[in-house]
């Protein structure tokens, strides 16, 4: 059973915006909220181009400015206990929603301390702020990279997801444990979201069809991993949102067992299209959009510049998410396909670099 939330009116905590997904969501909150406050917190790191989170903050601070909701941007990371702690206290969150991670798999290979800081440090820092200053509703992002190398697809919630292949992984299933121990012994309403490969406009520029198309724009070629036999549950960012936004109104219900103590309220969902494309064609819809758009010329040897190379360390064949819980509580279904999803992408890109 869920706890109805009506979001109007609340409080409520973005960690990781201006982020990808998180910039899109307070967007969405401005336009679904009358009144209210939304509280943006990020730290700005370098991992990818800062320009990219400053033109989305903008896009955030624009789409503000004509919204009655409140919005107060803090710079600062969930892994400083004292400026959580201070946030917590200062506004009382009705809801928050943590989207503060470092995220990517390779990356973790060379990186792991940014990893541990961020994605446990951090969260547990979230976590105890939501125990002392309690909250209607904790949201947080997890990823479809728990399954690790899962051969069972769809991939379900209800899989084993004890054999992570990557760091990153491993702190986000550690997330998963985190909060299950809390919600059980703090009883705090808890969802967490497994994401599956999320997409569009201002995405991260370290996914495969951003740096993919900086490559061909720049004649270099892309390197295709496993030699393209590869399966990805590619889904838009709008969808993505949506999703976001149902989860936020209905909390896990408190309730308790026969002696008294509180039953978790937690909850997992896997969050993706439910459709894995193969990447091959994925790349072929991104060569075509890329050419409609007037990015590239429409004689452009995209053959020449592909790169058919092995697996790399920490990544997975096959994503592919069973979203039937989602569906089933929330109502949830995505609704955009991936050449309409890459159009818009391409479109923003022109735009963005001027092409």
């Amino acid at each position: 059973m869920k706890q109805q939330i009506k979001i109007n009116t609340k409080t409520i905590l973005v960690a990781g915006c201006p982020g990808f997904i998180g910039s899109y969501l307070v967007m969405r909150l401005f336009r679904e909220m009358n009144s209210g406050t939304v509280v943006s917190l990020d730290n700005m790191n370098d991992y990818y181009d800062v320009n990219l989170k400053e033109w989305r903050l903008k896009q955030v601070e624009e789409t503000a400015a004509v919204s009655p909701v409140k919005h107060v941007f803090i710079k600062g990371s969930i892994a400083d206990k004292s400026l959580v702690d201070e946030l917590f206290e200062t506004y009382q969150f009705d809801i928050v929603v943590n989207l503060a991670a470092q995220a990517g798999v390779r990356y973790s290979i060379d990186h792991p301390d940014v990893y541990i800081e961020s994605n446990i440090i951090g969260f547990y820092n979230i976590l105890e702020a939501c125990r002392h200053y309690p909250v209607e509703h904790l949201v947080y992002a997890s990823s479809s990279s728990v399954y690790g190398g899962n051969k069972k697809v769809p991939f379900s919630v209800e899989d084993k997801v004890d054999n992570p292949v990557s760091l990153y992984a491993a702190t986000k299933k550690s997330n998963e444990l985190l909060t299950h121990a809390y919600s059980k012994l703090y009883n705090i309403p808890s969802t967490g979201l497994r994401f599956f490969t999320v997409y569009g406009p201002a995405g991260r520029p370290d996914m495969f069809y951003f740096f993919a198309t900086r490559k061909l724009v720049a004649g270099e070629k892309i390197r295709i991993f496993n030699h393209g036999n590869m399966k990805r549950d590619f889904t838009y960012i709008d969808d993505i949102v949506e999703g976001i936004i149902r989860v936020m109104q209905g909390a896990p219900e408190k309730s308790a067992d026969p002696d008294g103590l509180p039953i978790p309220p937690y909850a997992v969902y896997n969050i993706g299209s439910g459709q894995p494309e193969n990447l091959l064609d994925y790349i072929s819809t991104l060569q075509e959009e890329l050419v409609r758009a007037g990015i590239l010329p429409a004689d452009y040897d995209f053959e020449g510049h592909r790169e058919l190379v092995g697996m790399q360390a920490g990544d997975v064949p096959v994503t592919y998410a069973d979203s039937s819980a989602l569906e089933g509580d929330y109502g949830f279904v995505p609704k955009i396909g991936i050449r309409e999803g890459l159009r818009k992408f391409c479109e923003w890109y022109k735009e963005y670099y001027c092409l």
